[in-house]
């Protein structure tokens, strides 16, 4: 891919998502006009910041926000580990281990978000003692580990064979194999679907708004029940997590054109 491509290409994809945007804005506006909606936007901006006489405050949404992100974060730290272990399981020689890491994967696969979250926080949460928000980052941990696991699989397994019979040939051990040929090589090959999964963790987080967790989709619906702002809030919310979703695309855009160049 040329510079040149690659620099034409952003200016069309702002253009596209600018495009989708305003026409579901449109719709949404129609919509709430035919109802005989009283729209009520000047009222926003005091759930952002407020200036009283005791100074600048922060509103609910971004103290919402930093909960999504501190939820978000933690859980995908954890899920790094968790999918670390369940590839190692699979790439191993171990029968039980493989077999144990392919249950796990088809189970998180199979199983929908909501129902985990609800296993989680109504049976494992009494078991175990967890409160709403750890019973959460379980279960966001658990779910998008066994997405991370393939990318750490992949990652390895794209290695050319080259490579490892180059290693064992200069007698390096399997530990070695790893640290110093291996992971050196895929790394590079993980970072970019890895922050893709970062992406999607912020944007599963919202579950969590089912059992009353505080974050950014649990302020919203606080506050549509206090001031009937359905449109505007719902519209604000989905906004912040646009803005935070696209940032981190950006990012991962930025990262693969990066590795890319630096593999040419």
């Amino acid at each position: 891919m040329t510079l040149r491509s690659l620099t034409s290409s952003v200016p069309v994809s702002i253009a596209l998502y600018v495009a989708i945007m305003a026409l579901i804005i449109y719709v949404s506006y129609a919509g709430a006009q035919s109802i005989g909606y009283n729209w009520q936007w000047y009222r926003v901006p005091q759930f952002f910041y407020k200036v009283d006489t005791n100074g600048f405050s922060w509103g609910d949404i971004p103290l919402g926000l930093v909960g999504t992100l501190v939820i978000a974060s933690i859980s995908f730290a954890i899920s790094v580990v968790l999918g670390a272990i369940i590839a190692s399981l699979r790439l191993s020689t171990l029968v039980v281990g493989r077999a144990f890491s392919n249950v796990i994967i088809e189970l998180m696969r199979n199983l929908p978000l909501l129902v985990l979250l609800y296993l989680c926080y109504y049976v494992l949460g009494p078991i175990f003692g967890l409160d709403r928000f750890l019973a959460s980052i379980l279960c966001l941990a658990l779910f998008q580990s066994a997405q991370i696991s393939e990318v750490f699989r992949a990652g390895i397994v794209a290695v050319a064979k080259g490579q490892w019979e180059a290693a064992r040939t200069i007698g390096l051990s399997k530990y070695e194999t790893y640290r110093f040929v291996i992971l050196p090589q895929s790394v590079r090959m993980m970072l970019p679907p890895l922050t893709g999964e970062a992406i999607h963790m912020i944007k599963n987080s919202a579950i969590v708004s089912v059992i009353a967790v505080v974050e950014l989709t649990t302020v919203g619906r606080n506050i549509i029940s206090d001031t009937f702002m359905s449109f505007e809030i719902w519209f604000t919310i989905a906004a912040v997590y646009m803005v935070v979703t696209v940032l981190l695309s950006a990012f991962v855009s930025y990262l693969e054109n990066r590795l890319a160049v630096s593999r040419n």
